[in-house]
């Protein structure tokens, strides 16, 4: 990475990060930090890509996070960073207008780190873990009346079809069906309002085995995955992103799921080839790649990172570099198409069947 000067920047403190960046070295060295730059972190959580980013060069960084509680929580890295950090509480699907609403036309990298964090899963009242009970909410947003559907709307009105589907296709879990059976048989006798009653009625159908994860775990993430809309959201995310890069800008993704990755995977391969506009026109009118990809093959962790943060297993670090191509005269297919067919989250919430 180039640091821009003969002397190494100031060191950023603000406390440490309980929550533990996966692939961190190797993402600051794609992102190639420089003196004067100005980079998005567009999921901030704990601040342990901005701290190292600030760390790496004397640049400047924007912080993103629906959370409320990370955005309050990077209040004493944004005070030890000197005015080189500003934190914005919004989606990263809308990094774009944030960068404009902070004054910059453009930037030189974007950063994400997909998926919840360890400090999400940590805190009982935001119903993300079936290891603590709290209130089955799972929204990033948090409560409110502008939040939107929790995961108990969905849990407590979605028929059995879309509950299975849900279940199959985020969680990737095999036994989605008679999960869905058993929770539409429960929630007949009561409402599911916890995070420990839904774990124990999927742990009687999904038992438990020595070593492998918790039974619930896939039903879990299914479900925080379908109430906050993610796959929507990064699929919008990568697009703002590319947006708002400069020619020469680094966008750096890590995904830990699969679904995930496959869009990240798309998008870069896409973006990074000629487009074909139409096999009549000469190649000098097809409209050129507007990124160029730096990584063929996924970077995945090494075995050190991943017996030190069990977390990293799944992780999949995919980056590219913008192009000088005008984006509006790329006319790439879309990425609709790549999105798994479920229902609305509103449909589901309100037990509308698609």
């Amino acid at each position: 990475m180039m640091m821009g000067g003969d002397s190494s920047p100031p060191a950023v403190a603000g406390g440490p990060a309980r929550h533990v960046p996966v692939l961190i070295r190797r993402v600051v060295e794609f992102l190639g930090a420089e003196d004067g730059g100005v980079y998005v972190d567009a999921t901030f959580g704990a601040g342990g890509y901005s701290r190292a980013i600030l760390d790496a060069a004397h640049c400047r960084v924007i912080g993103i996070d629906r959370d409320p509680a990370a955005v309050a929580r990077g209040a004493d890295l944004v005070q030890a960073a000197q005015g080189r950090l500003v934190l914005a509480q919004e989606r990263f699907s809308d990094l774009d207008a944030v960068v404009r609403g902070f004054g910059y036309a453009a930037v030189d990298g974007v950063v994400f780190d997909l998926g919840v964090s360890s400090m999400q899963l940590d805190e009982a009242g935001r119903g993300f873990s079936f290891r603590l009970d709290g209130p089955l909410d799972m929204r990033m947003s948090g409560g409110g009346g502008e939040a939107g559907p929790s995961a108990s709307d969905v849990v407590a009105h979605a028929s059995e079809h879309d509950l299975a589907a849900i279940i199959a296709t985020l969680g990737e879990e095999r036994f989605a069906r008679p999960v869905a059976r058993a929770i539409v048989s429960a929630r007949a006798e009561a409402p599911i309002s916890s995070t420990r009653a839904l774990a124990e009625i999927v742990e009687r159908i999904v038992h438990a085995r020595p070593g492998q994860i918790h039974p619930a775990t896939r039903t879990f993430q299914a479900l925080r995955m379908f109430v906050n809309e993610e796959l929507l959201e990064l699929a919008a995310a990568l697009s703002a992103g590319e947006r708002v890069l400069k020619p020469g800008g680094r966008l750096v993704v890590v995904a830990f799921h699969s679904l995930e990755d496959r869009i990240v995977k798309t998008f870069l391969a896409e973006r990074g080839k000629r487009a074909a506009v139409s096999r009549h026109l000469p190649e000098a009118a097809q409209a050129a790649p507007t990124l160029r990809l730096l990584t063929g093959r996924p970077v995945t962790p090494d075995d050190a990172e991943t017996a030190a943060n069990p977390r990293a297993r799944s992780a999949k670090l995919r980056a590219a570099e913008r192009t000088d191509a005008p984006i509006g005269a790329t006319p790439h297919a879309g990425l609709q198409r790549l999105l798994p067919r479920l229902p609305s989250l509103s449909d589901a919430a309100q037990g509308r069947r698609r």
